[in-house]
């Protein structure tokens, strides 16, 4: 499972996404990214969770997302994408 920090803006934007994909890079299977620690965010959360979704799906992996605040999957209805975050059940 890959873990979201508690601040995901355009500052923290690269050094997250730097971690998430190592932390892609050694599991197997499907990716699971838990964002319940995510508190204070700005659009850039939404980039860093697709390119980690791409590099899941360029490995032929699921991509699933556990405990996104609504009011980022608010934000990704109203840029059309959150369909592609689909939650954890």
């Amino acid at each position: 499972m890959l873990v979201l920090p508690a601040a995901l803006t355009h500052a923290e934007a690269s050094a997250s996404l730097h971690m998430l994909l190592q932390g892609l890079a050694s599991q197997t299977g499907p990716v699971l990214v838990d964002a319940s620690a995510l508190q204070r965010f700005d659009s850039s959360a939404l980039a860093v969770l697709l390119q980690c979704r791409r590099e899941s799906m360029s490995q032929g992996r699921g991509f699933t997302v556990r405990a996104l605040p609504e009011r980022l999957r608010a934000l990704a209805k109203l840029y059309g994408i959150d369909l592609l975050l689909p939650a954890a059940v």
